[in-house]
C-alpha cells in the first residue's frame, strides 16, 4: 500500500498523477513513482524514496504521455528505497499495487528458478513478473486474470502495457479501487481525494472484480471473465474540502469542523414527535430490533474507542448488553456468532481491512451486521445489511477527530433508537434528543478555549509521557486521548481505568509522569476525586478534564467543559484531548497530518 492514481485520455497524464499523488499524501507513505506510456510508445518510469515533491523535481521535461499509473508506497516488504518504490516493471508491463501478496515468497522462488531476475525486495514485483509472463500473447486483460489466479492475498492494482497503449487494467481484492468517469477520459484511484477535482461520477469495484479502462469508457468483469454491470454513483464531497484553508494543518481544520460535522450527522434524524431517532438506513423493523438480546460493536483504533462509548450508551439507554471489541482480534478468534446478536461495524474509510474481514466472517456465519461509516459506497457499506453514514465530509489528517466525534454521535442516535423501541421513556427520549441537539454549540464553546489548552500542551510536551485515566464512561475517552497523544506527538501515553490505578500503575506515578484525568460531574465524581488524591499524595502532576474547577489540592491544572446529559458527556470530554495532542505535536515540531509509520486507511493485515 498506500496510494494509487492512474489516467487514460487525451491529456498529458503526468500533471494529473502528480496532483493526485499529492492529494493522497495524507494517507502516509515513504516513496513515490510514476510510469507512463510515452508518445513514441516507450515505457518511462521515475520513482524515488521520499516525498511526491522529490518525484516532481526528478521528472524530466519530456516525461509525457498517456496512459500512466502512479503510486505512493507505505513499506510492508522491504525498506523505503528507490528500488522498492512502485511502479514495478517487467518487460513492457508496469504495475502499481496496494495490499500484500501472502504467497509472494513461494512465487518468487518459482520465478527465480525459471530465470527471472528481481530488482526489489517487494511482494509487488512478483505480480508484475507474473503478468508479463502470462501476457506474452499481448492481451493484458487475460494476462492479469491469469496472474491473479495464482495469487493469495490482498490487492488493488493498476497495470499498463506498451503493447496495448490505449488501456489500463485494474483489479481489487481487499484494497479499494475507484474509477472516475470524465468526458472522453478516465481516472483511477485508491481514494476519492485524488480524483474528485476532475469528476464526481465514480464506480467502486467490488472484491474479486477487474476492469479494463479506456478513454471512452470501461468494462468490469470477474476473474472468470464474467461481465459485471456497474452503475456510476455521484459523490457529494467538494474539492475544497481537501484544502486546509486558513488552518496550519488539516487536523486543526478538522477539529474546528466538528460542530458542522455533528450538525450534519444529526440533520433529519431526530424525531420530535416520538423523541427518538429516525434511521431508515438501518433496514431494521421495530419487531426485529426487539428480538436482539445483545449488541457487539467492531472497529479498529479510534473507531474501536468510539465503539466503546457507543456500547455504554446502548446499555444505558436500551438496557441491552453491549460491548465493543477490536475487529482485528474478533476476526481471528473463531467467534461464536449468535442469531440474537446485532453487530455494528465502525470505520471512517469503510475500507479498513480488519473490519471488512470481520464483516465478511459475520456474513458467512449468518450474522446481522450494520455499518457506521463515513465514505459512501465503500466496501464495508456495501457488505453490511444496513447502516448509517456519518456525512462528516472527507477527513484528511491521519489522526481521526471529526470522524471519531461523528461516529460517537451516530452511535448515540442508534442507542436512542433502540432505547425507545425497548423501555426508554418518552421523557428520557426527549432528554437525550435535546442533549444531542446541544452538542454542536457546546463543541464551539470548547473550541473557544483552544489557546488555554494550547498553553497547557506546550508545557506538557516537555514530559517523556503521560497517564490518562477515566472511570466507566470516562475510560474510552481516556483511551482515545492517549491514542491521539502517542500517534502524533510520539510521547508515551497509557490509558487505565481510574479504578485500576491502585492495582499496579500507581507505582509509576511521580513528578515526572503527569496524569490527565477525565472527571465528569456524574454519580462517580467522589470516587474520581479520591483517585486524584492518591496521585497527588505521590506528587504526581494532574490535569483534569471536568465540568467544574477542582480543588487545588487535587489538580494542578484543569480544562472545564460545558455539561450535557451524563450519557452524552463522553462525546464532549474527548474534544479537549484532541486539541491537547495537536498542540503538543506542534510544539515538538512533528508533521501532524502525516505521523510516522502510520497510514490513514489501513488496508493490509
Amino acid at each position: 500500500m498506500c496510494g494509487i492514481v492512474a489516467y487514460v485520455g487525451p491529456r498529458d497524464a503526468v500533471p494529473v498523477l502528480v496532483e493526485g499523488l499529492q492529494r493522497l499524501e495524507y494517507r502516509g507513505y515513504d516513496s513515490a513513482g510514476i510510469a507512463v506510456v510515452g508518445r513514441s510508445g516507450d515505457l518511462r518510469v521515475r520513482k524515488v524514496k521520499g516525498r511526491v515533491a522529490n518525484l516532481a523535481e526528478d521528472l524530466p521535461a519530456r516525461f509525457k504521455g498517456s496512459p500512466a499509473i502512479g503510486h505512493t508506497r507505505w513499506a510492508t516488504h522491504g525498506e523505503p528505497s528507490d528500488a522498492n518504490a512502485h511502479p514495478h516493471v517487467s518487460g513492457t508491463v508496469a504495475l502499481v499495487h496496494n495490499g500484500i501478496i501472502e504467497n509472494a515468497d513461494e512465487l518468487r522462488g518459482k520465478l527465480a528458478a525459471e530465470g527471472v531476475e528481481f530488482s526489489s525486495e517487494t511482494d509487488s514485483e512478483v505480480l508484475a513478473h507474473l503478468i508479463a509472463r502470462a501476457g506474452e500473447s499481448g492481451d493484458l486483460e487475460d494476462a492479469v486474470r491469469q496472474a491473479l489466479s495464482s495469487v493469495v492475498g490482498t490487492y488493488g492494482i493498476a497495470v499498463i502495457d506498451t503493447r496495448q497503449p490505449d488501456r489500463i487494467v485494474v483489479a481489487r481484492n481487499g484494497s479499494p479501487v475507484v474509477l472516475g468517469i470524465g468526458e472522453k477520459e478516465m481516472f483511477i484511484a485508491s481514494d476519492l481525494s485524488a480524483i474528485v477535482h476532475y469528476t464526481r461520477q465514480v464506480v467502486h469495484l467490488d472484491d474479486g472484480e477487474l476492469a479494463t479502462v479506456q478513454a471512452d469508457g470501461f468494462r468490469t468483469f470477474t476473474e472468470d471473465a464474467l461481465r459485471t454491470d456497474k452503475r456510476p454513483s455521484v459523490v457529494d464531497w467538494e474539492p475544497g474540502q481537501y484544502d486546509a484553508g486558513t488552518y496550519d494543518h488539516f487536523m486543526q481544520k478538522e477539529i474546528h469542523e466538528q460542530p458542522t460535522a455533528v450538525r450534519r450527522a444529526l440533520s433529519g434524524r431526530l424525531d420530535a414527535r416520538f423523541h427518538t431517532a429516525h434511521l431508515g438506513g438501518l433496514n431494521l423493523e421495530a419487531r426485529e430490533a426487539r428480538e436482539f438480546k445483545r449488541v457487539k460493536i467492531l472497529g479498529c483504533g479510534s473507531a474501536y474507542y468510539a465503539g466503546q462509548i457507543g456500547a455504554q450508551l446502548i446499555e444505558e439507554l436500551a438496557r441491552i448488553p453491549a460491548d465493543a471489541e477490536p475487529a482485528s482480534e474478533f476476526r481471528y478468534r473463531n467467534p461464536v456468532v449468535e442469531a440474537d446478536t446485532l453487530y455494528i461495524a465502525v470505520s471512517q474509510s469503510g475500507e479498513t481491512y480488519d473490519t471488512l474481514a470481520a464483516v465478511q466472517e459475520l456474513k458467512r456465519k449468518g450474522g446481522r451486521v450494520l455499518g457506521v461509516v463515513n465514505a459512501v459506497g465503500s466496501a464495508i457499506a456495501r457488505e453490511c445489511d444496513g447502516g448509517v453514514y456519518l456525512h462528516a465530509g472527507p477527513e484528511v489528517s491521519v489522526a481521526s477527530t471529526k470522524a471519531f466525534t461523528s461516529t460517537s454521535v451516530v452511535l448515540a442516535l442508534i442507542a436512542l433508537h433502540l432505547g425507545r423501541i425497548h423501555d426508554l421513556s418518552p421523557a428520557d427520549g426527549r432528554r437525550i434528543a435535546d442533549g444531542l441537539r446541544a452538542i454542536p454549540d457546546q463543541i464551539e464553546e470548547i473550541l473557544a478555549q483552544e489557546e488555554h489548552i494550547a498553553t497547557l500542551a506546550r508545557d506538557f510536551a516537555r514530559y517523556p509521557g503521560m497517564f490518562f485515566i477515566g472511570r466507566v464512561r470516562g475510560f474510552p475517552v481516556a483511551r482515545e486521548g492517549a491514542q491521539k497523544l502517542k500517534e502524533i506527538s510520539y510521547l508515551h501515553a497509557e490509558a487505565y481505568p481510574a479504578s485500576e490505578l491502585k492495582h499496579g500503575p500507581l507505582a509509576l506515578v511521580s513528578p515526572e509522569l503527569p496524569t490527565v484525568a477525565v472527571v465528569p460531574d456524574d454519580e462517580l465524581l467522589d470516587k474520581n476525586l479520591s483517585t486524584l488524591g492518591e496521585i497527588r499524595a505521590r506528587r504526581g502532576r494532574v490535569l483534569t478534564i471536568s465540568h467544574r474547577q477542582p480543588d487545588a489540592r487535587l489538580a494542578d491544572d484543569a480544562i472545564v467543559l460545558p455539561k450535557n446529559e451524563p450519557e452524552l458527556d463522553p462525546i464532549l470530554l474527548s474534544i479537549p484531548l484532541q486539541i491537547l495532542a495537536y498542540h503538543a505535536a506542534v510544539e515538538l515540531g512533528h508533521d501532524v497530518d502525516k505521523p510516522r509509520n502510520l497510514a490513514k486507511s489501513v488496508t493490509v493485515e
